[in-house]
């Protein structure tokens, strides 16, 4: 992490009222589709920093005060809803308490410090007349779910998004590439018989075959932050007593798709090398990638980020836009016991977005 500098009063309120924010999302459950509390707070915090806002279902969205029709804009991005607390947590997940300089509570990492450092951001240039970009905030829901009533049932109420910063924990460095992801339901077809007599096709040998061939393909193209495409056999289901041949056999595939093909490619090249029936149960998740020479990369390569290629999937996948994924916390922290942020984190979370749009702006 890039060292933090001296902030000033502004930022040192601005991290203040980040941190009173998360407090009150922390207290608040939110689970996924139940985010209507923690949306109410939302709206509160820009109601009291007279901002206007708009609201659909549970998503949160404002624009700068000198919003300009004319002018390209910026979508500032997170997420307020939380998965369920396992059961390994030792503290009440919906207690935010301070100690040891973290901040404990079910979704301070995941993603509410990126939310909240957002906000204070998108509120640190607020007022600000004569940018080049108009600023949009958004705060969505659903996306713990990938749901259709988060971030992707708000994009046609946005102006043009000319690019993206989607807050999730990535210790402030840039991910410039995120994987999409595919869920293949395939069916390979035979036919039934007695085990006993040399009759039928064997459904699960044909699935068998198609399963060697997904296992050993390699995609030719490979994607140089991501790496190639993977494909993973994760659910198998045939037969129905010991004695009869299956006439069907159904398994189920993960494709993580990187940004070098579509998802209807990867689709058209399973279906055209294996014999089973392939369904897709969504082509939603889509890979997303920025340039690496993207003014907004560059602004934070210049304040010693590096960047990488993610291989989880976040809103960016139901963005049109280039976007980065970008923000403070952990990733290995998101759905653990006992999660936590830094107090620190959140402060260089307001500073490193300030700093790289400052750049731009």
């Amino acid at each position: 992490m890039p060292q933090l500098i001296t902030p000033t009063p502004e930022q040192t309120e601005l991290a203040a009222d980040a941190l009173a924010l998360l407090k009150r999302l922390i207290a608040t459950p939110s689970f996924s589709r139940e985010e209507d509390k923690t949306a109410a707070i939302i709206e509160g915090f820009f109601q009291e920093k007279q901002i206007p806002f708009e609201r659909l279902q549970h998503n949160i969205w404002a624009k700068n005060r000198h919003f300009d029709p004319a002018k390209p804009t910026i979508l500032l991005n997170s997420h307020h809803d939380t998965v369920k607390p396992n059961t390994s947590w030792t503290l009440d997940p919906f207690d935010p308490i301070e100690r040891d300089g973290k901040l404990f509570g079910l979704g301070s990492n995941d993603a509410g410090g990126c939310l909240v450092s957002l906000i204070a951001t998108f509120v640190h240039f607020y007022d600000q007349p004569d940018m080049v970009y108009n600023l949009v905030m958004a705060a969505s829901a659903e996306e713990e779910i990938s749901g259709r009533n988060g971030l992707e049932l708000l994009l046609p109420e946005l102006p043009p998004i000319s690019f993206a910063i989607v807050g999730e924990p990535t210790e402030m460095q840039l991910a410039i590439a995120e994987k999409g992801l595919l869920v293949l339901d395939c069916t390979a077809h035979g036919v039934s018989g007695h085990a006993a007599r040399n009759e039928g096709e064997n459904a699960i040998y044909k699935a068998i075959q198609d399963i060697n061939w997904l296992t050993t393909y390699q995609f030719p193209n490979v994607s140089p932050t991501l790496g190639p495409i993977k494909l993973s056999v994760t659910i198998i289901n045939a037969g129905t007593q010991h004695n009869v041949v299956p006439d069907t056999c159904t398994f189920t595939i993960d494709a993580r798709v990187t940004e070098q093909y579509t998802l209807e490619e990867v689709i058209d090249i399973i279906r055209d090398n294996i014999q089973s029936e392939v369904k897709p149960r969504s082509i939603r998740l889509k890979p997303s990638s920025i340039p690496v020479d993207h003014p907004i990369v560059k602004a934070g390569v210049a304040l010693g980020r590096t960047t990488y290629g993610s291989p989880t999937t976040s809103d960016q996948a139901v963005l049109n836009c280039p976007s980065l994924k970008c923000g403070p916390g952990h990733s290995g922290r998101s759905h653990s016991a006992d999660e936590f942020i830094y107090l620190r984190e959140i402060e260089e979370g307001i500073d490193g977005y300030i700093r790289m749009l400052e750049q731009l702006l």
